[in-house]
C-alpha cells in the first residue's frame, strides 16, 4: 500500500512539473529571460546591456559542427551585411561548450559572436532544452525594451539568415 502510495505521489509531482512548464513556456510579449553568457569574441554578454538600446536575435542551434548547424551558420555568416542593416545584434547560441563554439565560429568563418550557454540554465530559461540535452533549433526575436517580439520554432538551416531579415522588416527593427 506504502508503495503505491509513494508511485501515486511521484506521478502527481511529475504531473505538476510537466504543467508548470507548460505553463512557463514563453511567448510573443513576455519578458525575455535576462543571461550573462560568453561568446566566441572573447566578450561575456549580458541581454540586461542591451535593454532600452538595441533588439537581439538569439537563434539556438542543437550542436557545432552537426550538419544542419553549419549550414545555418554559413547562411548568417554569408548575409551578415544584410542583418547588419538592423539595429540588431544577433548571436548564434548553443549548450556546447564555448571551446567547441569557438572552433566552430572559426571553422565557419562566422562574422557573429557565438554564445556558450554550457549549464543549460538559459536553454532552460528560453524553453529550448530538448530531452536529448540540445536546444532546440529556435530563434527568439527580442526588442529593444527586452519584450519577446516573436519566435520562430521552424527554423530553416538554409534559409535562416533570409528569413531573419524578412522577419526583422515585419517586426519593423529600426535600421542603422
Amino acid at each position: 500500500m506504502v508503495s503505491v502510495m509513494c508511485a501515486m505521489a511521484l506521478v502527481a509531482a511529475a504531473t505538476s512539473v510537466q504543467t508548470t512548464a507548460a505553463l512557463m513556456e514563453l511567448k510573443v510579449g513576455d519578458p525575455a529571460p535576462n543571461f550573462t553568457l560568453q561568446a566566441t569574441d572573447g566578450k561575456t554578454y549580458k541581454l540586461s546591456d542591451f535593454k532600452g538600446k538595441q533588439a537581439v536575435v538569439l537563434a539556438w542551434f542543437p550542436k557545432a559542427f552537426t550538419s544542419g548547424c553549419t549550414i545555418e551558420c554559413k547562411s548568417l555568416a554569408a548575409n551578415g551585411g544584410k542583418i547588419r542593416k538592423y539595429d540588431v545584434s544577433y548571436f548564434m547560441i548553443s549548450v556546447d561548450p564555448l571551446e567547441e563554439n569557438t572552433k566552430f565560429a572559426q571553422a565557419e568563418k562566422a562574422d557573429f559572436p557565438m554564445l556558450a550557454d554550457p549549464t543549460k540554465n538559459t536553454a532552460t530559461a528560453y524553453g529550448v532544452l530538448s530531452e536529448r540535452g540540445f536546444a532546440n533549433r529556435w530563434t527568439f526575436y527580442i526588442d529593444k525594451n527586452g519584450t519577446i517580439a516573436a519566435i520562430d520554432k521552424q527554423v530553416k538551416p538554409a534559409t535562416s539568415a533570409e528569413d531573419m531579415i524578412a522577419k526583422l522588416g515585419e517586426l519593423k527593427v529600426a535600421g542603422r
